[in-house]
């Protein structure tokens, strides 16, 4: 009988530990299964704790009746920093704590279309991203902050250099674009298949990964949820309305162009062709990295700016160009 009954006590101990465990495996698989199915959920989720993580806060501000979401931290002088096409705020990640470890109160805003900012009906041209940055840097009651664009970004903080000057302390210009150049790569921004995918990455790194299928299934869906903002964006660049390239002698505030050297999307020809107008400009070109300079050459893009930011100066205006420095 006492074998019997501890016979019962096991089995009874077994259940115990088996159901439990079954819901582990439960949970496991279910995980894993949404992970599967979306990759980027789980990628943005973590991007967001990266950012909880720096310390950086959250907002919402409305301007023109849209919500734009943006992301703020650290302590001393405001920078703000806007990211290019199909960007958030979050692809600063790499390069924020250079900035908010060296005196820095960085600001990064979702543009209008992209992130978790509001998408309308809208045109998507670089003015009118050019107006949500003005309207940005005045709800936060900005008078003179320091800025850096990447890409479409530089772009655009470029033209408001121009529009403001008595608003932008220095400027940092990262593969940016803004100027005329041949728009044979830009097509591959917008990638429709996985051989498309492979594509885009060939042409943002000269160090593309690898990307399973599942996770390049995902990244094609979020792709096609945002591409006619994309599209709306590229025809107002292709009508030329915004170009720089007649007013790159008028930016008088300090300049840093920061470049890949195997950038082939912006080549960093554009960065010497904006260095050699731009009076108060230094350019900075790193070696064995592409458009994505700022993510993988971060270790020494974050310094450069860093360095470039408490300068006391560059080239006093009217006197050339300033300094062309290959890493």
């Amino acid at each position: 009988m006492a074998t019997v009954g501890t016979a019962v006590k096991l089995k009874a101990r077994r259940r115990k530990i088996g159901i439990p465990f079954l819901v582990l495996v439960v949970l496991a698989g279910t995980a894993l299964l949404s992970f599967y199915l979306r990759p980027e959920f789980f990628v943005d989720k973590l991007q967001q704790f990266r950012v909880w993580r720096m310390g950086l806060q959250p907002g919402f501000v409305v301007l023109n009746g849209q919500r734009i979401r943006y992301v703020v931290g650290g302590a001393g002088k405001p920078l703000v920093l806007v990211h290019g096409l199909a960007g958030r705020s979050e692809d600063w990640i790499a390069l924020i704590p250079y900035l908010v470890d060296n005196g820095y109160k960085v600001y990064a805003p979702d543009l209008l279309g992209y992130g978790q900012s509001a998408r309308p009906d809208v045109d998507y041209s670089i003015s009118l991203e050019e107006d949500i940055v003005k309207q940005f840097i005045d709800s936060q009651d900005l008078k003179q902050p320091d800025m850096a664009g990447w890409s479409m970004g530089g772009w655009i903080t470029l033209k408001f250099a121009a529009d403001h000057p008595e608003r932008v302390h220095k400027l940092i210009l990262l593969d940016s674009a803004g100027v005329k150049f041949d728009p044979k790569n830009v097509p591959l921004l917008r990638p429709k298949t996985e051989a498309d995918l492979v594509r885009m990455m060939q042409v943002l790194t000269p160090h593309p990964p690898h990307i399973p299928s599942f996770y390049a299934t995902d990244i094609l869906r979020g792709f096609a949820r945002e591409d006619w903002i994309i599209d709306r964006a590229l025809k107002s660049m292709y009508t030329g309305k915004d170009l720089m390239d007649a007013r790159l002698n008028t930016i008088r505030t300090p300049v840093l162009l920061v470049w890949g050297r195997e950038d082939v999307l912006t080549p960093a020809s554009m960065g010497e062709q904006m260095h050699n107008v731009i009076p108060r400009s230094e350019l900075k070109i790193f070696e064995g990295c592409g458009h994505l300079a700022p993510v993988e050459c971060s270790s020494e893009v974050g310094p450069a700016m860093v360095e470039f930011l408490k300068a006391g100066g560059n080239a006093t205006p009217d006197s050339g160009q300033g300094t062309a420095v290959a890493h």
